[in-house]
């Protein structure tokens, strides 16, 4: 056999060259993801640390020390003092309802009329069956009067004029049970008529007229309330009685207040009427009821109520939101905001140095940033200078120490650890550590439809206090992309102649304690 020819030495040199390209294409694809990352990295750090620069912004509150009620709460339901179910009490035609539904009305007020003509025809009857009986009765005292001169004269006998007595008595007997029907007739005459026993409110109305209504209908016509004043019947644990009893007992009249389900509006304010004489051994509680004089007709029969008995007025108390109250370690306790920088961090007129020697570097080269300290040190002073330049004043939190004594609804009395009028961190403890700087925005002012956050151009520090002047340029802001306002140099390119004014935002700069050290040295 013809072994085959040897391939040419052409041939094999091509083959080598692109396996040689292919190696390299792929060592620099890998090279290039590298540094990729590595500058995605570097970025991500950069913005972690320019992130940890900024005040946090915070809710604030003021500590406040004013006279607290301290109160049982309880769920209630409003009951009408009165309530009467109109029935009627004859048998008749409906004929009219001279009321509306929903109609206030007095006591005596017409509610129904029933036809009254077969009543008032019986009265007739019962009284001209009197005006018979009495003449009958006459007649039977006149023949008793006759039968008496008779036997005296010994013409009749005794049996005969006993007789004519008894038929006289008879007679008299006869009128008072005729006096009797005919006040019975009235009676029912005056049934066809229903009034209202309380004044009250009118519900709706279950009969209409022309139908035909019995004394024996199980449901009544009309139903009335009176809700001025109203009662509110609540419970509270038998462990609560002995203090509630002993303030009763000593004649303190007990105030309570109702509000709605959601405990956001008070809906009225009373007093304790009496407690049951008895506790229910399946609950363990205890009913009380409550007056309300209602004048508003806020509260409505069967409304679901919030209760607070009101025990005591606690005097000059400290007051601070629940809001407001963290729990750790060492108990409970609140951060506290202070003005200036936080203890060993650096003032910011050194951000204001560092910016400056970053302008004298980076004017030395146009759209590159300039090498060396002057672009870092820029870079760096212009972002430690926000919040503590002259745009906006500093402010750091302390984690304070507190006392609770007494936790009334979203308000918490405290027996110590701050003072009236101290400002307090209401909403971003989260993020908070001790001594972090915050951008504080005051609470009514949240309450009031503006934002509670606050950016890091000095928004928060405004509305907080007289020290804020207000934000910061938009010119400086350090995450700004593209061309600034007015200008054809890119903002990279611009940062070290804006390191000073950058200076004017945040805080303490490079130096702040929580701040990590991962920034490298120079401007990208």
């Amino acid at each position: 056999m013809l072994s085959p020819p040897p391939e040419s030495g052409k041939g094999s040199a091509i083959r080598k060259i692109l396996v040689v390209l292919v190696i390299v294409v792929v060592i620099a694809g890998v090279t290039w993801k590298i540094h990729k990352n590595s500058t995605e990295q570097v970025t991500t750090a950069r913005g972690l640390n320019a992130a940890s620069d900024r005040p946090i912004p915070v809710l604030v509150a003021s500590v406040e020390s004013k006279t607290m009620p301290i109160y049982l709460t309880a769920l209630g339901t409003v009951i009408p003092y009165n309530s009467v179910t109109i029935k009627s009490r004859v048998d008749g035609q409906l004929m009219s309802v001279p009321v509306r539904e929903g109609q206030k009305v007095s006591k005596g007020q017409v509610l129904a009329e029933i036809d009254a003509r077969p009543y008032e025809a019986a009265l007739a009857q019962a009284q001209g069956q009197l005006v018979k009986d009495q003449a009958n009765a006459k007649n039977a005292e006149a023949e008793a009067a006759r039968y008496t001169a008779l036997l005296d004269a010994g013409v009749v006998s005794k049996e005969s004029q006993q007789s004519q007595l008894s038929m006289a008595g008879q007679a008299a007997g006869s009128i008072a049970s005729d006096e009797a029907a005919i006040q019975a007739a009235k009676v029912n005459v005056a049934y066809t008529k229903i009034t209202s026993p309380i004044d009250g409110v009118i519900g709706l109305r279950q009969v209409d007229p022309g139908n035909i209504v019995h004394a024996s209908d199980a449901n009544g016509l009309l139903l009335v309330t009176q809700l001025q004043p109203v009662s509110v019947i609540f419970t509270l644990p038998e462990d609560q009685l002995p203090e509630v009893l002993k303030l009763q007992r000593s004649g303190q009249k007990l105030v309570v207040n109702a509000y709605d389900r959601s405990q956001s509006m008070q809906l009225g304010t009373g007093m304790v009427l009496t407690l049951d004489n008895q506790i229910d051994s399946t609950t363990g509680t205890d009913k009380v009821k409550a007056i309300f004089p209602n004048k508003d007709g806020a509260l409505f029969p069967n409304q679901f109520v919030n209760v607070r008995l009101i025990l005591q007025q606690r005097q000059n108390a400290i007051v601070v939101p629940a809001a407001a109250i963290e729990t750790g370690s060492q108990g409970s306790f609140v951060y506290v905001v202070k003005p200036g920088y936080p203890p060993g961090a650096k003032p910011a007129g050194s951000g204001g140095s560092g910016g400056a020697t970053g302008a004298g570097g980076g004017a030395g080269s146009g759209n590159r940033p300039a090498a060396g300290a002057g672009g870092a040190s820029g870079a760096s002073g212009g972002r430690g200078g926000r919040g503590g330049g002259a745009n906006g004043a500093p402010f750091y939190v302390v984690a304070q120490n507190v006392q609770v004594d007494v936790t009334e609804g979203t308000q918490v009395i405290l027996s110590g650890g701050v003072n009236p009028g101290d400002q307090i961190v209401v909403d971003g403890q989260e993020k908070l550590l001790p001594n972090s700087r915050v951008a504080p925005t005051k609470q009514s002012a949240t309450a009031a439809g503006a934002p509670a956050t606050s950016s890091s151009q000095g928004e928060g520090t405004a509305a907080f206090g007289p020290e804020g002047s207000g934000p910061s340029e938009p010119s400086s802001h350090p995450h700004k992309q593209g061309l600034e306002e007015g200008s054809g140099i890119p903002a990279s390119g611009r940062r070290g102649q804006n390191g000073g004014g950058q200076g004017q935002g945040a805080g303490a700069g490079g130096d702040h304690p929580h701040r990590r050290q991962n920034q490298t040295g120079q401007q990208p």
